[in-house]
């Protein structure tokens, strides 16, 4: 037997020449393989964690609006992330990533095809899994800006159009190498206006040319507040949206096995929860009880503020962004409903759009590698306001054709007494609370003592007399 092991020593010799690839494969992973694959499951980890948001965005809606709507706020959340994903598979990406139109979009890898030339570190189902949950992120801002009066066909076209194509396009100006804003140096590491304003703005048009819920704006154009029913559930998707940020910037590296993770997830942390605090405390010197809806908007406000620069800025920093994103965050409200009235349910325009420009903006004033406050100059505070307006300008005209388009075709509004009965019924033939009584309620809350205006809340005592 030995002596039959010693003649085949050549013929194995001879494989390992013929096929060296077996050869080296049988020699274990290498340190490059082994880097390759912690950047691949770090990333998809964060994949999941941004996944995960979607149910923190679904819980807030819900909880900041009334309990006629709440399928619908649910149905709309269930459609953005399918349809995003499925429309960012078969165009966004491309338009995104695949090859270059002069610095302004994409012109192949629709499908994945035909993308084997370019290379992201990691594989690249791995790398399209969480650009695609990004991509239904900024769209699903929408939802609660345009909550309780939307048409849920016309809300399907206008994330059909953000996710195929307006937030593919912004994608390749600033996280495609080849693109213009990019180019120009432009700074937005995980998306304060990538995602977060692509999305704001969005829902600033839409809510604007939707216009305001019945009962919110009085004859005189008093504003009159419609509570949400549940800030419990608002609660939950606020610390469902936090946690989920911790893959969504530190994420945003696609490397595991880059160390400078650990500063992102702490400059996210202290951001937040700078946030959280300017605006509890801002509301309770303003109005003399610290107000807990703009406090749990004042954590996500400090979060959408310090995405673009979570990796540039110090720990200090990341507190200053996020303590003025948390005190502009109620001002920012105020401003968008009592003087250019536009009806957002939730907040969504004032915590992902001007808070994401602001956030995106301090990049220049901040940032420990060029920023104003440290030396650089004001060359990338320039660049960092370019591209804030670009992004603006793009999103709001595209947003507005959008929605033109869809008006005239289907409408965007509901029917007056569709509104009043509720979506749940009249969009989607069912309730969400199915074994509680509605009961007729001042459609502005009880506390506003406006009578005359019907509207259906959740009574907490169980019907069981159905």
């Amino acid at each position: 037997m030995r002596k039959v092991m010693i003649r085949l020593i050549p013929f194995f010799l001879c494989l390992g020449l013929l096929f060296p690839g077996t050869a080296l494969a049988a020699e274990g992973p290498t340190p490059q393989s082994n880097a390759v694959a912690i950047d691949t499951v770090w990333v998809l980890i964060c994949a999941y964690l941004v996944f995960l948001m979607h149910a923190g965005f679904t819980m807030i809606e819900a909880g900041f609006t009334r309990a006629k709507n709440i399928v619908n706020i649910m149905m709309k959340n269930m459609l953005t992330v399918s349809l995003g994903a499925l429309l960012f598979f078969i165009v966004g990406f491309g338009l995104a990533f695949g090859g270059d139109a002069g610095g302004f979009i994409g012109t192949k890898g629709f499908g994945l095809s035909g993308i084997d030339d370019l290379d992201f570190g990691i594989p690249i189902h791995a790398f399209w899994l969480f650009q695609a949950v990004f991509c239904a992120t900024a769209a699903t801002i929408v939802s609660g800006a345009m909550a309780e009066r939307t048409k849920f066909g016309a809300y399907i076209l206008y994330t059909t159009v953000i996710t195929a194509f307006t937030y593919p396009v912004v994608v390749h100006w600033i996280w495609n190498g080849s693109g213009w804003l990019v180019q120009m140096g432009f700074t937005d590491f995980a998306g304060s206006t990538v995602v977060h304003g692509v999305g704001g703005w969005s829902a600033l048009v839409g809510a604007w040319l939707v216009g305001s819920r019945f009962g919110k704006y009085g004859k005189n154009g008093e504003v009159r507040a419609i509570p949400g029913h549940n800030i419990a559930l608002g609660t939950l998707g606020t610390l469902l949206l936090w946690f989920g940020w911790f893959g969504f910037n530190p994420g945003s590296s696609l490397a595991g096995t880059d160390t400078s993770i650990g500063l992102i997830a702490t400059t996210t942390m202290l951001a937040a929860s700078a946030g959280t605090i300017g605006a509890m405390i801002y509301t309770w010197l303003r109005h003399g009880k610290p107000d807990m809806t703009m406090t749990l908007n004042g954590a996500l406000a400090g979060l959408v503020g310090i995405t673009a620069g979570c990796a540039a800025v110090s720990t200090f920093g990341a507190v200053i962004i996020g303590a003025v994103c948390g005190v502009m965050l109620p001002i920012a409200v105020s401003f968008i409903d009592r003087i250019i009235k536009v009806d957002d349910p939730v907040g969504a325009i004032s915590v992902h759009g001007i808070c994401g420009a602001i956030g995106t903006v301090a990049v220049g004033f901040l940032a420990v590698d060029g920023g104003l406050f440290y030396g650089g100059g004001a060359a990338l505070l320039a660049t960092q306001a370019i591209g804030v307006v670009a992004v603006l300008a793009w999103t709001l005209s595209l947003g507005f054709a959008a929605c033109k388009v869809i008006d005239l075709v289907i409408g965007l509004r509901v029917s007056r007494d569709e509104e009043m009965e509720g979506l749940d019924i009249s969009e989607h033939g069912m309730e969400a609370y199915g074994d509680f009584m509605l009961r007729p309620t001042d459609a502005v809350g009880m506390s506003q003592g406006t009578p005359g205006l019907v509207d259906s809340q959740m009574v907490t005592k169980p019907n069981y007399n159905v």
